[in-house]
């Protein structure tokens, strides 16, 4: 009888260990994980419209893809989306949209996309051009060959960030 439970005990002691290392683990290093997110999202913002100070806007308007929006205090906005190209959630940018209401940069976050094909979407800046001036969703794009799933994936983003815009941009210019 003891032989037939002490393997099971044994095993449930080294899980409730694990478990527990886990969680001192992601306790000690939350908070390190928020400020580098936070910084890398300012630099993407930055990198976007300048040296500027922005606004964050707690709110999401009702679409899970939609991670942050930040306003300028010119006007500007910055809204961070992730979209599933050939990787799922693989796409993670900022589109910077300008005081006309039309889009006037691309930021990337991070893409998980994979390397030298659907990372041409971020490479290509003749692709990414092509969503700049765009003021409505359904903007209408070439797609790059070997990366068509990355750059649907890049113009479903594009087209979230231009419609969460459009239907909320008296709340979102309001909210800086």
């Amino acid at each position: 009888m003891k032989s037939k439970i002490m393997p099971s005990l044994v095993l449930t002691i080294i899980c409730a260990a694990a478990a527990l290392l886990l969680v001192f683990t992601y306790e000690l290093t939350k908070e390190n994980i928020a400020e580098q997110k936070t910084i890398r999202f300012n630099k993407s913002v930055e990198a976007l419209f300048g040296d500027t100070e922005c606004t964050l806007i707690d709110n999401n308007f009702g679409e899970n893809s939609i991670l942050a929006i930040a306003v300028t205090s010119d006007g500007k906005t910055a809204i961070q989306v992730s979209a599933d190209g050939y990787s799922k959630g693989g796409i993670n940018i900022l589109v910077g949209i300008d005081e006309n209401g039309t889009v006037s940069g691309i930021e990337f976050v991070s893409l998980g996309e994979t390397p030298g094909l659907g990372t041409k979407i971020r490479d290509n800046e003749d692709f990414r051009r092509q969503f700049y001036g765009a003021s409505a969703p359904d903007v209408q794009i070439d797609t790059i060959s070997g990366a068509t799933f990355s750059s649907k994936g890049l113009k479903k983003a594009v087209d979230t960030a231009l419609k969460i815009y459009s239907e909320n941009k008296e709340v979102i210019l309001n909210g800086r």
